[in-house]
């Protein structure tokens, strides 16, 4: 039968799935080994036999085993002419070897990557899709290390080619190469994606407003393609979407409006089991932060700890200890538990993780810490070196912080006119970011700076503004606690709860209108 080879490997590949989705993932490797094995004469089937398998081994989290198979496509697609294909299975290669944090061997190969990229003459979306997928990576790479500044060369590139590839029209030539018939992503989720690393750089860099104007139009861009399409990376790409901009709101005063978002990521990930498994700690974290955010400390504690159980993730582990011990301190009863946390993130020696962002802010906990217990010559090193890291590298948000604790100890030791240099810069940052306790903080600082100087007038000026801010922050504060999503910051385990409803109101699922 002519063509028989075809549907042999596609009844392996469809087979495979199937036992998939019956979670026999044991009974499907098999199967496509042996495909593998006797497809070498079909490269369309044998490359895309590789991927199915490698993308198996990577839902399983054995990251090493997707990598030599990915490593194995590669040079297949060499011997067989496909620069193309050769370099969709190296970029594939190195977002696992950036998963897996073995920046060693990421390096040389995006090196490799991108010199095939420029090289490849052939259709100019699939072209444009490869740079869109090679820069996606090195954005991602540099926001992991938390240098915001020194991404912004790759961010500007990865967005004009997003703008490159939406004026181009999709020809239906199909390539000559039957190795070359494979799409990384379509266009509608590159540009989905290409928001989303705006969104992540954004937050980072404390553009808030930004950040929820790129996060809006990426929902918006959601919600039009999943009426369409039911990939799950869609819902993945929405939730990484609404932990970012829950994390902006807290920060901006919108307590009530991030306790809903955390709630809407709960019933997305009451949907997927693998959304959940991926997404739990995360989720926890952010709840973590909320609980922070109305002052429920046990709570936060509470949050934290479920999460660094849940997380394997450094970088992500490094940020819970981070904020759990910025948690202790306030408590101002829990030294023991802090001097073990504190050990554990200690910028000075051995910090766990490469983050340049998450460095500095340990530097800025150790300041806080220094600065309760009231040693604040050691309180102004530690923060002098925030600031030099954070000026560094575009961290607003870290900058403001810093500078307002460095006004409140030069206020402290009666040096009104250091503390004033300090205070003006962070609440002009802070209003820019927008920072709500960073403005709150700073108004009060220098109301009662001015009036230590005997100038009535700036502050009778700064004392509205204080009382301003407070206002907000605290009908906020109100309004949020009374939603029945409040709940959740007692949720430390299992699956997420069934949608909270409020007491005799109206349903906040979907449940009433169906």
């Amino acid at each position: 039968i002519p063509q028989f080879e075809d549907v042999k490997f596609e009844a392996a590949s469809l087979l495979s799935e199937l036992y998939c989705q019956e979670n026999s993932v044991d009974t499907a490797k098999p199967l496509l080994r042996k495909a593998i094995q006797i497809s070498q004469q079909t490269p369309y089937w044998h490359c895309r036999l590789l991927f199915q398998l490698a993308q198996l081994h990577t839902l399983e989290k054995d990251l090493v085993s997707a990598c030599d198979l990915l490593g194995v496509g590669a040079e297949y697609a060499r011997v067989v002419g496909s620069e193309y294909t050769r370099a969709l299975f190296l970029l594939s290669k190195g977002m696992l070897l950036l998963m897996e944090r073995k920046l060693q061997e990421v390096h040389p190969l995006l090196t490799l990557c991108g010199q095939i990229v420029e090289n490849w003459q052939g259709n100019p979306i699939q072209k444009e899709s490869l740079r869109v997928f090679f820069l996606v990576l090195q954005v991602t790479h540099y926001l992991d290390a938390g240098q915001v500044k020194s991404v912004k060369p790759c961010l500007k590139q990865l967005q004009q080619c997003i703008q490159t590839i939406s004026t181009l029209h999709d020809d239906e030539i199909l390539p000559s190469n039957p190795a070359d018939l494979f799409h990384w992503l379509p266009k509608e989720h590159m540009c989905v994606l290409v928001y989303l690393v705006t969104v992540m750089h954004s937050m980072q860099a404390g553009y808030l407003e930004k950040a929820q104007k790129y996060t809006d139009k990426a929902l918006m861009q959601l919600e039009k393609l999943k009426m369409l399409d039911c990939s799950p990376i869609l819902s993945s790409f929405q939730v990484i979407l609404l932990e970012h901009i829950i994390m902006c709101r807290l920060v901006t005063g919108h307590k009530a409006t991030a306790l809903q978002e955390i709630s809407q990521v709960c019933q997305l990930c009451q949907q997927s089991p693998r959304l959940f498994s991926n997404h739990a700690a995360q989720l926890h974290t952010l709840l973590g932060l909320y609980c922070i955010s109305v002052n429920c400390m046990d709570n936060a504690e509470a949050q934290f700890t479920t999460a660094l159980r849940l997380t394997t993730h450094q970088e992500l582990w490094a940020f819970i200890v981070t904020n759990l011990a910025s948690v202790y301190i306030r408590e101002g009863n829990r030294h023991q538990e802090l001097y073990s946390l504190l050990e554990r993130i200690n910028p000075d020696h051995n910090f766990p993780v490469s983050s340049h962002c998450l460095r500095a802010a340990a530097f800025y906990i150790r300041g806080l810490f220094s600065f309760f217990q009231g040693r604040y010559n050691e309180a102004k090193r530690f923060l002098r070196e925030t600031l030099k890291m954070s000026n560094a590298e575009d961290l607003n948000r870290l900058t403001a912080c810093s500078l307002v604790l460095l006004g409140h100890i030069f206020y402290v030791l009666g040096n009104h006119r250091e503390s004033n240099n300090m205070v003006v810069p962070a609440m002009q940052l802070a209003s820019k970011i927008p920072d709500m306790s960073v403005q709150l903080w700073s108004s009060a600082l220098l109301r009662d700076l001015n009036k230590a100087c005997g100038n009535a007038m700036d502050a009778h000026e700064a004392a509205q503004m204080h009382q301003n801010f407070s206002q907000q922050l605290l009908q906020d504060h109100i309004e949020a606690c009374s939603l029945p999503e409040h709940n959740l910051i007692t949720w430390t385990d299992g699956p997420p709860p069934v949608q909270f409803q409020a007491q005799n109101g109206p349903t906040t699922s979907l449940a009433s209108l169906l």
